[in-house]
């Protein structure tokens, strides 16, 4: 009788445990195996086959960087001090953490999607910005939005003009972007440590190659996840299936993310899977079959115009209204509650 009493007093206690600090165990392991792919391809598979090593190593940055977006949507815990801490080290080096989760967040106003202002990760330019850019850079800009160019010249235009637009506010000394560049810092030291001393790799070799592989890997995702429409459910995309999904952690289906974004990502195949159809209809049918379907269509053409087809096209409005957008060069990086569609 004393036995079961005690058994019984420590499965409640372990349920109010539960309540308390309820942890979403995929997300938690998926994190611990993600940063053991980036330890193992560093200290064991660069010293044998080093190049692939260094690919290995930009599949757990993009990966790392998939976590890093789930991780500021509320997951693996209901503690952001605990989240953020699981994805403190910056293994993609270019990106500091709170910054990303800052524009990332703004990002999520669905009504202000495209907004080469509003929206710190539209690819759209204004008019305005579109006239005053030197020649040589609408030129780059242009073959950035076919998908080889943002997976070759992509990365580093986002790297330039996020590196840009972040500095600019240090200069005029805003206290939270300060503190996320610190923070950034403190991890980035241990992380250079590791690469450099640990795996024997120079800094600037990784940088170019696995981070920068990185990057061009989460571009795929995102180079038509939005584009322009009246309506602001039918500007975000649907890819159905594809290979690479998992690394994505399933945003391949980011209408869905964007209508729940507290849904956890491997719930994601299961909420669209239920209503197919209802998720077709709210985006208009903004969908492709696979990145392999993008890949045949906009390789080498443009999928989208620079210059905004209907926002932010009168230039004296946005001198009037002293706009400037959120990034200077190129494009960006990168909490409803959940709600049905």
């Amino acid at each position: 009788m004393t036995t079961e009493m005690t058994s019984g007093k420590s499965a409640t206690s372990r349920r109010k445990r539960h309540r308390l600090f309820p942890i979403e165990w995929p997300t938690f392991f998926l994190l611990i195996a993600c940063h053991l792919l980036w330890l193992g391809a560093g200290f064991f598979v660069y010293a044998a086959v080093p190049l692939v090593g260094l690919l290995l190593m930009g599949v757990a940055v993009a990966l790392h960087s998939s976590l890093q977006h789930e991780v500021l949507h509320g997951h693996p815990t209901r503690s952001a001090v605990v989240n953020e801490a699981l994805v403190f080290l910056p293994i993609g080096l270019f990106y500091p953490y709170r910054s990303y989760k800052h524009s990332h967040l703004q990002h999520h106003a669905d009504e202000r999607l495209t907004d080469p202002y509003d929206d710190p990760e539209s690819y759209y330019r204004a008019m305005g910005d579109w006239q005053r850019l030197p020649s040589l850079l609408k030129r780059l800009l242009a073959f950035n939005n076919t998908l080889i160019g943002r997976v070759l010249i992509g990365p580093a235009l986002m790297v330039v003009g996020f590196t840009v637009s972040e500095w600019k506010r240090i200069a005029r000394r805003d206290d939270k972007v300060i503190f996320a560049w610190l923070l950034h810092a403190a991890g980035l030291l241990p992380v250079g440590l590791v690469i450099e001393l640990g795996f024997g790799i120079p800094l600037w070799l990784y940088a170019v190659t696995s981070a920068y592989l990185g990057v061009a890997l989460i571009a795929v995702r995102s180079f038509c996840e939005h584009q322009w429409a009246e309506r602001a459910d039918g500007r975000t995309i649907i890819v159905e299936k594809s290979i690479l999904a998992p690394l994505f952690l399933y945003n391949n289906l980011h209408l869905v993310h964007h209508k729940l974004p507290t849904a956890a990502w491997y719930r994601l195949p299961a909420l669209y899977k239920e209503r197919r159809a209802e998720w077709l209809a709210l985006n208009d049918h903004y969908v492709f079959a696979s990145y392999l379907d993008v890949i045949k269509a906009y390789a080498f053409r443009a999928k989208e115009p620079v210059v905004h087809p209907v926002l932010r096209r009168d230039d004296r409005v946005l001198i009037a209204q002293g706009a400037e957008p959120a990034f200077d060069l190129g494009e960006p990086a990168m909490l409803a509650t959940e709600t049905a569609p």
